[in-house]
């Protein structure tokens, strides 16, 4: 009687200690799918840009100054600077609207807002986030680019400058939030310290807060730049599909996603080197955002402050 209690009592134990056990193998199993699918994307670009290179001199990719990849066969040249060129120009550019705008967000948010008015203004803010990059590509050329043309009358339908405004306006809402998270993390002790000293809202702001929190303000920009450089339909849409070698914000200009993006949708043949090219592009792209990432995590963990 008292064996059979005994076997009734641990019945259900032994069904949870199984659920218990096979929890962290199906977590494991998740975390595992994207492990792989990373390494698939990184394979099939590295075979695919491999096959390239056996027909493009790697030399000319990274030194010729012109990219006619799509161009009869006997026009084709495959140097990757102009399309590196073209977006940098837009990421430059975007960087200048955005670092200034997000970072005062952050710091009215953080610093200056009533509870009351950021609950309002910060899920506004982020709205800008969930906004499709196509409907920000045609804001870019209806709107933005017919004000810019009344400034630069010369300036064209597709160029950098407009592109760059709205990819600006698009990494916003990343950089202030992330900002203002890193900014409210910073114990209320130190900043009623300084009031204590005597210093000014605007300097606790700016001369304590700021540099406390700043390796998450430093890793909002690196990610939001990163953002940029792997911005899609806005440049394709108003930057225009002219690999130019230029510095010249008004030219047209063409990113290596909007390379990407027109070359996917044409009619190049599977295996042909335009086809290949997609990938050894793609690869330049992952090596960009790569090592954007890399150095994003390097200054969040070297300035880290511990409170």
């Amino acid at each position: 009687m008292a064996q059979h209690n005994g076997s009734r009592f641990r019945s259900p134990r032994t069904g949870r200690h199984r659920v218990e056990a096979l929890i962290p193998k199906v977590l494991l199993f998740m975390a595992l799918i994207s492990v792989f699918t990373t390494i698939g994307i990184v394979l099939t670009l590295l075979f695919e840009t491999v096959a390239f290179f056996r027909e493009v001199s790697f030399l000319e990719f990274v030194t010729a100054d012109k990219w006619t990849a799509l161009f009869s066969a006997e026009q084709r040249e495959f140097g990757i600077m102009p399309l590196v060129a073209g977006t940098l120009l837009v990421t430059v550019g975007a960087a200048f609207v955005a670092i200034p705008i997000g970072i005062g967000s952050a710091i009215f948010l953080s610093e200056y807002a009533p509870d009351g008015l950021r609950k309002v203004v910060k899920p506004m803010l982020e709205v800008l986030a969930g906004i499709p990059t196509i409907v920000y590509g045609f804001f870019a050329l209806t709107f933005v680019t017919p004000l810019l043309r009344q400034v630069f009358p010369g300036m064209g339908v597709f160029n950098a400058l407009s592109a760059s405004l709205v990819v600006g306006i698009m990494i916003i809402p990343m950089i202030a939030s992330l900002s203002e998270d890193a900014m409210r993390s910073v114990p209320r002790g130190i900043r009623e310290a300084a009031y204590a000293l005597g210093a000014t809202k605007l300097e606790v702001a700016v001369r304590v807060v700021l540099p406390a929190a700043l390796s998450g303000v430093i890793a909002s920009f690196v990610l939001g730049i990163s953002r940029a450089i792997g911005e899609t339909m806005i440049v394709t849409i108003a930057a225009g599909a002219t690999p130019n070698l230029t510095l010249d914000m008004t030219d047209s200009i063409q990113t290596m996603t909007a390379y990407m993006v027109q070359a996917a949708t044409g009619d190049n043949t599977y295996g042909s080197t335009p086809y290949l090219s997609i990938y050894a592009v793609g690869m330049t792209l992952f090596i960009f955002t790569f090592i954007m990432n890399m150095l994003a995590q390097f200054i969040a963990r070297r300035y880290k402050e511990e409170y």
